[in-house]
């Protein structure tokens, strides 16, 4: 017990980047409260909530009822679109994007809520129902900070955490602020990566390799279920991950391969887990699921250019001015070219490729789903430069920009709750 609680567990930079957490949780609790007590919830996460109340039920409840009849009066409003109601299962029709697992996850928490979820209370049950995603937030910054940190030191550690402690568009997406919840898909992907790379990495051990890792493997394969579960088109993370395991573990593929597919197993059995007691449903959600959604005829748009530049200036600000100066010094400096450095660019650079080849949804949550490994990128080659002779000029920029871009976002926050 002494060990794990040791300094280098738990010294100055776990204590840091645990204030910067609870700084990006602050910020996602003060717009949640804004927001109840403003506008409440809107229709589709009305709906997303009573699918996922009924399949929780597996019938219907007094909960049920009452979030059902808001719910249709909701559906009544011109706020309301067609292709909203297509995609929602309350309105009977398969949802092409996402499996039960995005309704389980999103109303799990009101099942502790003993009353009716009426509008009159939704101040009180409204905080249950946007519980999950702020708790996503938090662990995707929590992952991102200890990838960056075994990567690239301290102080890629805390270029990446502030990054993202900071970004308007995750804290959004974590409180629910006229945006989609996507914080836990962007979790499972990272965690789907990186505990691929970490597996690989440890295949070189002297032991079985499966046994001894499946602690991970199990990790793995709940990471693949979320973003997988959460958002079918990230069926992509499947062969992504298998091309880490091949390429970081050649001379051990074949363990390779067998972790990767009982890491699949795993997942695709979490994922078929939350569609009993009617399993017959999972195989008809997977016939009208979009996989592989993509339009090849979008990449020449360049409308789709523009609102990709758009969109990642509205998640990270801070990310349009840091991102050039970095991918000039990775392109023209080789030491910055090694692994711990290309593997997040190529995987950011993979998502947003998806993400203009489908400029709808899914395609945005391709993009928000880019966002931490284009933070990892800029981390590292940042911690590069600080290890130069143009350490102190690097350092000035680095968190002059980091400092001026906090005080901007929580300015920018404050302003937003009030309006």
């Amino acid at each position: 017990m002494s060990t794990f609680f040791s300094r280098d567990r738990f010294g100055e930079p776990q204590l840091v980047a645990g204030l910067l957490l609870l700084v990006f949780l602050a910020e996602c609790v003060w717009l949640i409260h804004r927001k109840l007590e403003t506008v409440g919830l809107d229709a589709d996460e009305i709906f997303v909530l009573a699918q996922g109340l009924r399949e929780w039920h597996a019938g219907t409840a007094p909960q049920l009822e009452a979030l059902e009849n808001n719910a249709h009066s909701e559906l009544s409003t011109e706020a309301f679109r067609d292709d909203a109601v297509l995609n929602h299962p309350a309105a009977r029709v398969a949802d092409p994007n996402h499996s039960s697992v995005y309704y389980l996850v999103a109303s799990a928490p009101l099942l502790i809520w003993p009353g009716r979820l009426e509008t009159s209370s939704v101040r009180e049950w409204g905080w249950l129902a946007h519980a999950p995603f702020p708790f996503f937030g938090v662990m995707l910054g929590a992952s991102l900070w200890y990838v960056a940190r075994r990567l690239y030191g301290n102080a890629g550690g805390y270029v990446a955490l502030m990054l993202y402690c900071f970004a308007p568009g995750l804290i959004r997406s974590s409180a629910l602020w006229y945006a989609k919840p996507e914080t836990g898909v962007a979790w499972g992907a990272f965690g789907s990566v990186f505990t691929a790379i970490a597996v690989a990495h440890t295949l070189y051990a002297p032991r079985e390799v499966v046994l001894w890792n499946w602690r991970r493997i199990v990790l793995l394969g709940i990471s693949l279920a979320l973003a997988i579960g959460s958002q079918f088109s990230l069926i992509i993370l499947v062969p992504l991950v298998l091309a880490f395991l091949l390429y970081l573990a050649p001379e051990r593929r074949r363990a390779g391969v067998v972790i990767w597919a009982a890491a699949c197993v795993i997942g695709w059995m979490l994922i078929f887990i939350s569609y009993l007691p009617h399993p017959g449903s999972f195989w008809n959600a997977l016939r009208q699921a979009q996989f592989l959604g993509y339009s090849a005829t979008a990449l020449g748009m360049s409308r789709v250019y523009q609102d990709l530049f758009a969109q990642i200036g509205q998640v990270c600000p801070a990310l349009m001015i840091a991102l050039p100066p970095t991918l000039l010094a990775y392109l023209f400096w080789r030491r910055t070219r090694y692994f711990g450095n290309s593997a997040p660019l190529l995987v950011a650079g993979l998502f947003l490729l998806l993400g203009l080849a489908t400029p709808h949804y899914p395609g945005l949550g391709f993009r928000l789903v880019a966002v931490p490994f284009l933070f990892l990128f800029v981390a590292g080659v940042t911690s590069d430069l600080m290890e130069t002779r143009f350490r102190s000029l690097v350092q000035a920029c680095a968190w002059g920009l980091l400092s001026a871009y906090g005080a901007w976002s929580l300015m920018e926050l404050a302003r937003a709750a009030r309006s």
